[in-house]
């Protein structure tokens, strides 16, 4: 007799889940949580009014916490023996991009930090996480800290994206206070007398805040803004054809315990001090890289002609010989062409490379690009390439 299947594990869902079956989103299961994956405009359509307009994303279902010490000075020594960026040197209200690492230099995972704009908080550090990771990383995390500093796990919030063109003009509507930000700076406020912990940051390349706040209120804060004729509900379809564009990466696709900070493309996310110093995890690997130069390379691709090149695609060289593999690809709706990125031996990682996709059994042209393929909007920052990334993953 067959043994029984294992019982299906049921989907977690976000305090939004009510709104989003009313505004006709198509869900799916992602990360272990029921999501929505586009609306009924569709993709295409969500993808190109978020670069124009405004458009809020449901990202409650990622990992916040709170990294707790007696003083910053503790706290960020305590991370830093995880990271490689430079969190003594963050300001208050500063936020930063890292990653968490293995002791070999790959990456478990990658993270927005933010210390906190309040002087009474000041040993506090605001971590966001990815959702299918936040498990893993909280458990690594809590196995590693001094005894005088603690993680405390925040599943009792939400956060909400708005991003795009607009969103500045949106905010400003409903928050005194919030617009005033910087890029990659965030404070507590209210957002249409909601409590809020707000920052300007965000995973489309464009102008954007992210928007921390307790679950039960998540609902009334995005009717709030979906009301505003600029702002449409985006799922998590466009999303990813955003950040693609965008050239930012998707952790388990362009990042993994595989892959170090350098091979990614990452390194201008580690700072002077850190370089200098070391003491993380894989400096060796990591500082070896930097000077030395990887073996691999992330790098964006443009192939000819109308056909999307997938995750898994093989790369070769005009030799035939396998040089790399897509790790994200498809149809960027902002440039009307196929895009992708993926990893090539460092040899062939200069834009303008010629290469070929292995397509459906099919070798297609394709050329070595610059990455990002849209350029990066950020408030503040001048349109420039992916050294100006804020964020890796949904």
């Amino acid at each position: 007799m067959a043994a029984a299947a294992p019982p299906a594990v049921a989907l977690q869902r976000t305090p939004l889940h009510e709104l989003h079956v009313s505004l006709g989103a198509r869900m799916v299961a992602f990360a272990g949580y029921e999501m929505p994956v586009q609306y009924p405009p569709g993709i295409l359509k969500e993808h190109l009014h978020t670069r124009a307009h405004a458009g809020l994303f449901d990202v409650s279902h990622m990992g916040q916490a709170f990294l707790v010490g007696p003083d910053h000075a503790a706290t960020a020594a305590a991370l830093e023996a995880l990271v490689p960026a430079d969190i003594l040197g963050l300001h208050p209200g500063q936020q930063r991009y890292t990653q968490l690492l293995n002791v070999d230099g790959g990456i478990i995972d990658d993270l927005m930090v933010t210390r906190s704009a309040a002087a009474e908080d000041d040993g506090s550090l605001m971590l966001v996480a990815n959702a299918a990771r936040k498990v893993v990383d909280f458990a690594h995390i809590s196995e590693q800290l001094p005894d005088e500093v603690r993680l405390e796990p925040a599943p009792e919030r939400a956060l909400l994206a708005l991003q795009g063109p607009r969103a500045a003009e949106v905010l400003a509507k409903v928050s005194d206070a919030a617009t005033a930000l910087r890029f990659m700076t965030a404070a507590p406020g209210t957002v249409g007398g909601i409590d809020c912990h707000v920052s300007r940051s965000g995973y489309t390349g464009e102008n954007g805040f992210e928007i921390s706040l307790a679950a039960d209120q998540a609902e009334r804060l995005a009717r709030l803004l979906l009301a505003q004729e600029d702002v449409q509900p985006i799922g998590l379809g466009a999303r990813d054809s955003l950040r693609l564009e965008a050239g930012l990466c998707l952790y388990g696709h362009d990042i993994d315990e595989t892959t170090s900070p350098v091979e990614a493309a990452l390194a201008w996310s580690i700072q002077k001090r850190r370089r200098a110093e070391g003491g993380f995890p894989g400096s060796d690997r990591i500082l070896r890289e930097l000077v030395d130069g990887p073996a691999r390379r992330r790098v964006g691709l443009r192939p000819d002609g109308r056909a999307p090149a997938r995750e898994g695609t093989e790369i070769l060289a005009a030799s035939g010989e396998r040089i790399g593999t897509v790790t994200s690809g498809g149809f960027g709706p902002s440039v009307n062409a196929p895009v992708a990125m993926g990893y090539v031996a460092a040899r062939y990682a200069e834009p303008g490379t010629q290469v070929s996709l292995m397509v459906r059994g099919k070798p297609l042209g394709a050329s070595v690009v610059s990455l990002p393929f849209v350029p990066h909007r950020y408030a503040g920052v001048r349109p420039s390439g992916s050294d100006t990334i804020p964020r890796s993953t949904p």
